[in-house]
């Protein structure tokens, strides 16, 4: 009879983990591709507002209108800034997120290599335990014939 995988509950433990780690690690991708989504918006909407700015000037502007460009500007590159943090936070996050990601991968590839050699081992004690009882049976069957011969032969 084999005996079960005793790191079993481990094991399932460490497959648990690793369905976390990777659901964990899908989100932050998905969150640093949105930030960085979000960071190309308004640096092309800085970049367009500021093609309008010399458009005006070029044509001819109004001190309040240049100031209120000006302020918006202003508050694009705050936003700015502040995306970039946000995109920095979410770099390292997303490095720790693969880090943990890496570690239950390890983990649950140690415990799947002892599960293969146990049974693996099982295999052979099986095979051994088999191929003990086919000697015996081959044993009496010789030990059989030979008393049957000579039965014959007395």
């Amino acid at each position: 009879m084999t005996k079960p995988f005793s790191l079993q509950p481990l094991m399932n433990l460490a497959q648990h983990q690793n369905e976390s780690a990777t659901r964990e690690l899908g989100q932050l991708n998905k969150q640093q591709h949105d930030a960085q989504g979000k960071l190309e918006m308004l640096l092309q909407y800085r970049s367009e507002y500021q093609a309008r700015l010399q458009k005006s000037t070029l044509s001819g502007i109004n001190p309040a209108e240049l100031r209120n460009f000006q302020q918006f500007i202003n508050k694009l590159d705050a936003a700015i800034a502040q995306q970039i943090k946000v995109l920095e936070q979410g770099k390292v996050s997303l490095q720790a997120g693969r880090g943990e990601f890496n570690n239950t991968q390890r983990k649950l590839k140690s415990f799947s290599t002892l599960q293969e050699h146990h049974f693996e081992e099982q295999k052979k004690v099986a095979t051994k335990s088999e191929q003990r009882v086919l000697d015996e049976h081959n044993g009496r069957f010789v030990a059989i014939r030979m008393q049957e011969a000579e039965d014959q032969n007395h």
